[in-house]
């Protein structure tokens, strides 16, 4: 406890209790936390690219989740360390802008801290490595915007974007059936977007799946499916009944539940009915059959009645599992990608894998630029940014050399992870990148013969790329500016 004495030599309180927690100042304080956001980052490095490992978390209560997805792993992860949770935040918000790229942007920050503490270490003020690193990421982005192509497709060309989500889906544990469910992506995709205003409303997209069949019977269907839970609750009354069949009414579906008396009378009045459905589910047959959702029975008119062609419902193996398949809509911009698997944890990161493809397709439709994959646009990158940092007269240039040597991290932790000889082949891909002026040779994960990334239709979007840049700059930068961390002991 720290005293002071106003001017009557009354003694009064600045820090109550302080030899209670723990402080860590100065250089030892930018250590702890670089240490700290390095753990975070060697974790998720092993899972980047098309050869990464997966991971297996278990939850407090026993649930067992198998994936290679950065922000997935996060999430899942018991992180007590406040710099460790930066790190998981900057994962989340690379999959929340993006979608895509998300163990990529941490172990692209994780290699910007261990320079920057090599600086630290060589005496450089903290303030000067985090002005250089801001202006390095300027000249990469900005390289990045040189450097990449525009993508044209259109809905009777959309082999562009199926070759874009299938280089998403290469380092998924789904990758066998990466060319379907590609396309099961775009599909679903360009049946929900908005081509002129650029714009893709992915919650018009759900995804659901089963247990049994295996990966290949994964479909998109243009209808809304639901389970039908048969329980029992309040009836309808008669004239209710026929409210509904004077409207024009063929089939009602509802958010509550009626009990089997009002079921019975339904069917005597051969009108069909449908109960508990969610309302999510409720809302998504609304726009796809073209209905309004009418909270009272007074309310209903012939005018608030959506239109569908077929309504039947299928039955899944020797389960009691059904659902409901509405089909041939009004407006079928509503749609279901529908995923079959021999278990729930392939169901679970199929739905993950699934997911970023989606991203990445709107991605492109909003903007279609789009830079190759490899660690080609790092490569290149890193060029750039070493042969800028000539430019710069003062103590940020040994920051921005940092960053360009960071930038390696990604193509050598890819080459690492395909059992390739790192350092060898780093050297090998910058040096033909320069000699070639080729900007697309990149680390030939998959073996193919050819490290040129255009051969091998490896590409990912502009805007995911220039993304993790940024992020991953703005967080490293945040972490070094900390130089005092006061923290409750741990007795």
């Amino acid at each position: 406890m720290a005293l002071a004495f106003d001017e009557y030599g009354r003694p009064f309180i600045i820090l109550r209790e302080q030899e209670q927690k723990t402080r860590l100042r100065g250089l030892d304080a930018q250590k702890a936390n670089i240490s700290a956001g390095k753990a975070v980052a060697r974790i998720l490095r092993t899972s980047l690219g098309p050869k990464g490992m997966d991971k297996m978390l278990q939850s407090p209560d026993g649930e067992v989740t198998v994936t290679n997805d950065g922000a997935t792993i996060l999430e899942q992860m018991d992180v007590d360390n406040q710099i460790a949770k930066l790190m998981v935040e900057l994962s989340q918000s690379q999959d929340y802008e993006i979608g895509d790229g998300t163990t990529g942007v941490v172990v692209l920050a994780g290699s910007l801290l261990e320079h920057a503490e090599r600086l630290l270490e060589r005496g450089i003020h903290p303030i000067r490595v985090a002005e250089g690193y801001e202006m390095a990421s300027r000249i990469a982005f900005d390289h990045l915007q040189h450097i990449s192509q525009k993508f044209e497709f259109g809905l009777d060309n959309i082999e562009p974007l199926v070759r874009t989500c299938m280089t998403t889906l290469s380092s998924k544990i789904v990758n066998r059936c990466k060319r379907d469910l590609a396309e099961i992506a775009v599909k679903a995709v360009l049946a929900v977007a908005d081509l002129e205003r650029k714009d893709v409303n992915l919650d018009l997209i759900k995804v659901e799946g089963k247990v049994g069949g295996k990966l290949e019977d994964t479909e998109l269907v243009y209808v809304e499916k639901f389970q039908t839970l048969r329980l029992q609750e309040q009836k309808y009354f008669d004239d209710m009944v026929q409210q509904c069949k004077d409207v024009g009414a063929t089939l009602v579906i509802c958010q509550w539940g009626f009990d089997d008396e009002a079921n019975h009378l339904l069917m005597h009045r051969n009108l069909p009915a449908v109960r508990w459905v969610g309302g999510v589910e409720l809302e998504l047959i609304a726009i796809a059959t073209g209905g309004r959702i009418v909270p009272r029975f007074q309310e209903l008119t012939p005018d608030k009645l959506g239109k569908a062609g077929i309504v039947r419902e299928k039955s899944f193996g020797t389960t009691k599992d059904r659902m409901l398949y509405i089909e041939h809509c009004a407006n079928s911009r509503a749609v279901t990608i529908f995923i079959r698997g021999g278990n729930k944890m392939m169901i679970e990161e199929t739905k993950r894998s699934i997911h970023d493809a989606l991203c990445v397709a709107r991605n492109l439709i909003r903007n279609n630029s789009i830079v190759y994959g490899g660690g080609s646009a790092e490569i290149s990158c890193s060029v750039a940014v070493e042969a800028a940092a000539d430019k710069y007269p003062g103590v940020e240039q040994y920051a921005i050399r940092a960053f360009a040597d960071a930038l390696d991290s990604v193509p050598m932790a890819l080459a690492e992870n395909s059992g390739l000889q790192p350092i060898e082949t780093l050297s090998a891909v910058k040096s033909q990148q320069i000699k070639e002026n080729n900007p697309h040779c990149g680390i030939d994960c998959n073996d193919v013969g050819t490290n040129d990334m255009r051969e091998q239709n490896v590409f990912e979007t502009l805007i995911g790329k220039q993304q993790q840049l940024l992020l991953a700059t703005q967080v490293v930068k945040m972490i070094l500016k900390i130089d005092d961390v006061i923290s409750p002991s741990d007795f």
